[in-house]
């Protein structure tokens, strides 16, 4: 009875990491073009949950789909977009009466790590 309790605790934590690890993919700071209702948001991952800020103020988002999350506090959707890399570097809004596209910021370290993970597929490819 212990094995299995022990094999239960086990995947119930990885499968925790899992969806941590896959909420981290959408933090970050998301801009607007001038002129919209807000310049910026910024998603962030806090107590195994999204969160997502703006001048406007905070709301968590709770998943609703595959890259979908409803903004709950402005009775709102997001929806993130991918690029062909399969990263995510953008967000679609619908909130209260507005619509928002933005762009996710791109950090020095997220450049540096794609940089080195287009090398490494180069090289692998180069020596099949």
């Amino acid at each position: 009875m212990k094995k299995i309790f022990f094999f239960i605790s086990i995947f119930v934590m990885i499968g925790s990491i899992n969806a941590q690890d896959t909420l981290q993919q959408y933090t970050g700071k998301y801009s607007f073009p001038g002129g919209s209702v807000v310049p910026e948001v910024e998603v962030t991952f806090t107590d195994g949950a999204l969160f997502m800020s703006s001048v406007a103020g905070t709301s968590s988002l709770v998943q609703s789909g595959v890259d979908s999350f409803t903004i709950t506090e402005f009775n709102g959707l997001a929806v993130f977009k991918r690029g062909e890399d399969k990263n995510v570097n953008a967000v679609y809004i619908e909130a209260m009466g507005y619509i928002l596209e933005g762009k996710k910021q791109v950090t020095a370290i997220w450049v540096f790590s794609a940089f080195i993970h287009e090398k490494k597929d180069k090289s692998l490819s180069a020596s099949k």
